[in-house]
């Protein structure tokens, strides 16, 4: 059990290490590996202090938590994996891009796949209208929706098919926000962003009344993804805690 639990702790580390070279330091929801990895190890640890009743019981708490934890965030991870390739109609008169985070002025991986997927979208669909929501956030010279806007234009999308709606900073505003902008709530609407978030974005547009919403999934990179979906597990979980 001491071999298993190290190696499962090497693991989380060694992951939480490739995250922050890939995204820096500040990688959102990062820790949670680091933190997983330090349990794992410690418990290791505690099981080869040999049959101390202290350790061993001080071990068998910090398995069991850990445990709970991953099965929960594995409940929720098979929610966040299954509506990752939704099917979409062509009758949408609007789609609402999230943001992403903006570094300077340039997009972030994550917000240029979605740049890339709405790109596609509107070329695919001559007479849709892309509203492009996100605020300015810290660190972030321009708004993600003016971010959206810059490049979106410069590849050739006309600005009148484009809305902007740059001042939310959540999915929850993102989408309240854009229905006042428009009201597309009550039209046949798409919600694109990477395939991670679509499932907890769906789930809200439905709860805050969009009554014809459909998902379009953008490309999320393969390093990343098993990060991203923990984390929209976690999300998740919160939210059911939550109530």
């Amino acid at each position: 059990m001491a071999v298993f639990c190290s190696v499962l702790g090497i693991i989380c580390v060694l992951y939480y290490v490739l995250l922050v070279i890939r995204a820096g330091i500040m990688v959102n929801f990062g820790w949670f590996w680091l933190v997983a990895g330090a349990g794992f190890l410690l418990a290791a640890l505690l099981r080869r202090c040999g049959q101390r009743p202290a350790a061993l019981w001080t071990s068998r708490l910090i398995l069991a938590g850990l445990a709970a934890v991953f099965v929960l965030i594995g409940i929720f991870s098979i929610q966040v994996i299954s509506g990752m390739h939704p099917s979409t109609p062509d009758r949408l008169e609007y789609v609402i891009v999230l943001g992403a985070q903006v570094r300077g002025k340039n997009p972030s991986l994550a917000l240029a796949q979605r740049i890339d997927k709405a790109l596609e979208t509107a070329q695919q669909n001559p007479d849709l209208t892309l509203i492009l929501s996100g605020g300015q956030g810290r660190g972030e010279e321009i708004s993600e929706a003016q971010c959206m806007w810059n490049e979106l234009t410069k590849a050739g999308v006309d600005e009148n098919r484009l809305i902007l709606e740059d001042k939310s900073t959540s999915t929850r505003e993102n989408l309240v926000f854009s229905d006042r902008l428009c009201g597309c709530a009550k039209k046949p609407c798409g919600i694109l962003s990477n395939d991670f978030h679509l499932y907890r974005a769906l789930k809200l547009a439905r709860k805050l009344g969009y009554e014809d919403v459909y998902g379009i999934a953008g490309e999320s990179e393969v390093l990343m993804k098993p990060h991203y979906i923990v984390r929209e597990a976690a999300a998740l979980l919160k939210q059911a805690l939550r109530g």
